[in-house]
Parts: C-alpha cells; sequence; structure tokens
C-alpha cells in the first residue's frame, strides 16, 4: 500500500472532511465511495453496504429504543424517586450526596445504557443538590457525575455493546452479562476515592432519613427500580430478545411517567420522541458509515494484514491486551467512542480470536476503555457536557477527575487480565466461553 493507493487517499479525504467539520459518518461515506472510484469498483456498492447493513441488522432497531426509554424516564419524575432513594440508603455517610451521585448511576445504569443520558438526565440536578449552601464544590460535583456517568454502558443494557455485538458477532445476552461486575467494579472504584476524598476534606453529612421513612420511599420508587428487573429477567429468561426488551424498556418508561406519576405532558413527550430521533439519526450515520467504510477494509484485508503483523511480534494474549488497552486509551483521548468501537475494534477482532481471547470477555474490555475516553481529555465528551451543565471550567473539571480516572484505570487492569470478572456471570447463565 503507497501512499497514492486509492485506500490511501480514501483515508486522507476522510481525515480532511472531518477536519473541515463535516460529521464522521458522512466522510466516511465519502472516503469509501473515492475508494471504490480510484479501485475501479461499483459505486453502488455503498449502497448496497448501507441497505444490507442498516436493513438486515434487527440489533441496531435497540439503540434508538434505549436511547427513547432514557428519554422518557428523564421528562418523567422517575430519577427524582430513584434520587430520594439512593439518598435515603447513602446519604447519611460523609460525602453522601457524592455516593448517591454514583449509586443512582448504578441504577440508571439499568434502564438507559447510555453514558451521555445518565449525564444529561441527571446531572444537572446533582449540580443543584452537590453544591447547595456550599457543601461541594461545583467542579467537584461535575467531576463526580462524569465519572459515575461512565458506568451507564458498561452495567446492562449498553448501546456500545449493542455495536460491538454487531461488529463481533458476539451474543448481547452474554455480553450484558458480562458488564455487571465489572460495572459494580467501577462504581467500588469510584467509591472509594469519594470515602478518601470526604475524609481529607471534611465533606458534609447530610441529614439521615429516618428509618421509618424508608419503606415508604422504597415503594413509591420500586416502579422505577423495577424497571431493570423487567427489561433483563425478560432477555434471560427467554421471553424477549435484546431489541424487544429495548422496546419494552421504551413503553415501560412511558406507562410509568406519563400513565402511574403522571410527570409527562404532550410536549414532554414530543420533545422526547424528537431528542430521540436527533440523537438516533446522528448514531445512524456514524453506523452508516462504519459499515461502508468496513467493507473497504475487508476488500483491502486489513484486519487479516495485522493479525499476521502481530503474530510476527509474537505477543502473548496479555501482551495483546495491554497494546489494546494502551491503544485504545489514546485514542479515546482524540475520537469519538462509536468511531473507535465500529472502526478501530474491528481490526484487533481476527488477532483476538486467533490469541484465543473469548470475545465477551474482550468485548466488556473494550467498551470499559471507550467509556474511560469519556473522561479523558482533551475530548472527553462527559467533561464538555459538565463544563456546560455546571458553568465550572474545564480545567478544574479535569483537576477533579484525575483521581477517579487513575482507580478506574486500575479496576479496568483488574478485568483485563481477570477474565474471571467478566466471565463468571455469562457462565453461570450458561455462557460456555
Amino acid at each position: 500500500m503507497t501512499l497514492a493507493s486509492p485506500f490511501s487517499l480514501s483515508i486522507v479525504a476522510i481525515t480532511v472532511l472531518a477536519l473541515l467539520g463535516l460529521p464522521v459518518g458522512h466522510a466516511m461515506i465519502a472516503g469509501s465511495a473515492l475508494y471504490l472510484l480510484l479501485a475501479g469498483q461499483d459505486m453502488g456498492t455503498v449502497a448496497e453496504q448501507l441497505l444490507n447493513g442498516m436493513y438486515t441488522n434487527y440489533v441496531i432497531l435497540s439503540v434508538p429504543l434505549f436511547i427513547l426509554a432514557a428519554e422518557f424516564m428523564n421528562v418523567g419524575s422517575m430519577t427524582d424517586r430513584l434520587m430520594l432513594f439512593c439518598n435515603a440508603l447513602v446519604g447519611r455517610f460523609r460525602g453522601g450526596l457524592a455516593q448517591v451521585n454514583i449509586l443512582q448511576s448504578i441504577i440508571f445504569a439499568g434502564m438507559s445504557g447510555s453514558a451521555i443520558a445518565d449525564a444529561a438526565g441527571t446531572g444537572r440536578m446533582m449540580q443543584v443538590m452537590m453544591t447547595r449552601g456550599g457543601r461541594y464544590t461545583g467542579s467537584y460535583a461535575a467531576a463526580v457525575t462524569a465519572v459515575s456517568s461512565v458506568i451507564g454502558p458498561i452495567i446492562p443494557p449498553s448501546i456500545p455493546m449493542v455495536l460491538y455485538a454487531l461488529v463481533s458477532d458476539a451474543s448481547i445476552g452474554f455480553l450484558f452479562l458480562g458488564g455487571v461486575v465489572p460495572g459494580l467494579l467501577m462504581a467500588l472504584s469510584q467509591m472509594v476515592i469519594v470515602t478518601i476524598t470526604a475524609r481529607r476534606k471534611n465533606f458534609p453529612v447530610e441529614e439521615p432519613v429516618a428509618l421509618r421513612a424508608l419503606p415508604g420511599i422504597t415503594w413509591r420508587a420500586l416502579p422505577s427500580l423495577m424497571m431493570p428487573v423487567v427489561l433483563l429477567g425478560g432477555i434471560y429468561s427467554g421471553v424477549m430478545t435484546p431489541t424487544e426488551a429495548a422496546a419494552v424498556a421504551a413503553a415501560y418508561a412511558l406507562l410509568i411517567s406519563a400513565g402511574l406519576y403522571r410527570s409527562v405532558s404532550w410536549r414532554d413527550f414530543y420533545r422526547s420522541i424528537a431528542v430521540s430521533a436527533r440523537t438516533s439519526a446522528s448514531i445512524g450515520m456514524l453506523i452508516a458509515g462504519a459499515l461502508v467504510f468496513n467493507y473497504v477494509i475487508t476488500v483491502e484485508n486489513i484486519p487479516e494484514t495485522v493479525k499476521v503483523l502481530l503474530a510476527s511480534w509474537q505477543l502473548s494474549p496479555v501482551g495483546f491486551l495491554l497494546l489494546v488497552n494502551g491503544l485504545l486509551l489514546l485514542l479515546g483521548c482524540v475520537l469519538e467512542g462509536t468511531a473507535i468501537l465500529l472502526i478501530v475494534v474491528p481490526v484487533f477482532i481476527p488477532t483476538a480470536q486467533a490469541l484465543g481471547i473469548d470475545l465477551v470477555h474482550f468485548g466488556v474490555v473494550v467498551v470499559v476503555n471507550i467509556m474511560l475516553g469519556l473522561i479523558t481529555p482533551p475530548y472527553g465528551l462527559l467533561l464538555f457536557i459538565m463544563a456546560n451543565i455546571s458553568g465550572e471550567p474545564l480545567r478544574d473539571i479535569v483537576r477533579d477527575t484525575l483521581p477517579f480516572l487513575f482507580a478506574m484505570i486500575v479496576a479496568l487492569a483488574v478485568i483485563t487480565f481477570v477474565p474471571e470478572t467478566v466471565l463468571w456471570l455469562p457462565r453461570l447463565f450458561g455462557y460456555k466461553g
């Protein structure tokens, strides 16, 4: 492959178009079309790949449905009731509101599958609660919300895991199960940092909720708390596929928010549909561009070339995982996570299979890496979202995020090199990998 080859020129075209401000999905489609033109292939292949990829992959339909479910939860009062429940459990400890922030992310993770939905949905509320009366600095509150939102796509359901299943053919159900323990491990690492910081900085202790009030708070939050049970129970009992479960999640969130809690107006309903449609269209174009570009990568035999190259380095499975972790963490600093997942990760899958690395384990490791990219500067999308919500300088939020990031990298190392942290629960449910 030379600098003037069709593939090289298509890469240049994609990079230039993206730098000029064209959405990455559109840039990949344009670059792929340029490749086909220069290689003398049928230009209609672009449309063929789009149609085959977007309209024959049933699993892709779960992405907009999970997004819609998160929107219905946000416009309703489900998140408010969950917040009260979390505060009743852990608000009484030193640094309790920071712990509440993490706990509500664990619960919310079982509903939305999106880190951005978590941050946008409860971020403003937690920001106000934590900074009221000068309890916490604005930057610390924003940092805790950003890092706890990372848990969302690790604990099932998970939109990134759906996309990984799309490019790897791994089981979505077992990927979801594989994310449970790693997600809880990530949350534990964050709670440890909050506990240490709370003692060092003498964070306030919230007024404890009386034990006699706990049953009532739990009862009012119960319909919201049941959503992960309905969702995951349906999947693992075999009653629903993950895509059907996503539809049930959206319907359940609307039923509870509008029917039971009566907290959704027609305006809220319309806004939820519109926001979900815009977000889904954005992700859909990125998936479409990746499907076309992956055809180019396949034609150029890039995965096999990388496999041969890495084989020549004689990497062990541990060495390969170290390499992938390092590369994905670096890429996460400058690239959007979905693009990494759809473009870069498929190149490594043949090598992972050749080295005997379980694809469910590899998928969870990949997703955790990509989620950490959401809080690593300079790109760090969650950092920008929380800077916008809180009005705090980005540098201050980054400073308060770093201790959490280091702790989560330690947790990532455990997840990477102790595969049972991922595979124990799937094997308990019959996974043979």
